[in-house]
């Protein structure tokens, strides 16, 4: 399984993002190794971040997006795509990862 976690910062030990259109990093792990680290494009700049977000986040073939809250649009998105997503907060990165299955 490919899991993608929002994160403030480049590690595992970073904390999950609050935002998931404009969070500073996407971390993905497949079977629980990192495997990427993306310096999120559409963090700063106008609307449809989560979007964009959702469609860049396919194209990585992820099953799983974790992140503090997502926005409807990045959600519906993530859905036509197959790709599952799971709210999560206060937490690292590395705990989310434990916690996602």
């Amino acid at each position: 399984m490919k899991i993608a976690i929002s994160s403030e910062g480049k590690d595992e030990n970073s904390q999950v993002s609050q935002m998931s259109g404009r969070a500073p990093y996407y971390l993905i792990f497949e079977n629980k190794k990192l495997i990427k680290t993306i310096k999120n494009p559409f963090r700063m700049g106008g609307g449809g971040a989560g979007f964009s977000v959702a469609e860049m986040l396919s194209e990585e073939k992820v099953n799983l997006v974790i992140s503090g809250k997502f926005g409807g649009n990045m959600v519906s998105t993530l859905e036509t795509k197959g790709i599952k997503s799971k709210e999560m907060s206060g937490i690292t990165v590395k705990e989310a990862l434990e916690k996602a299955e």
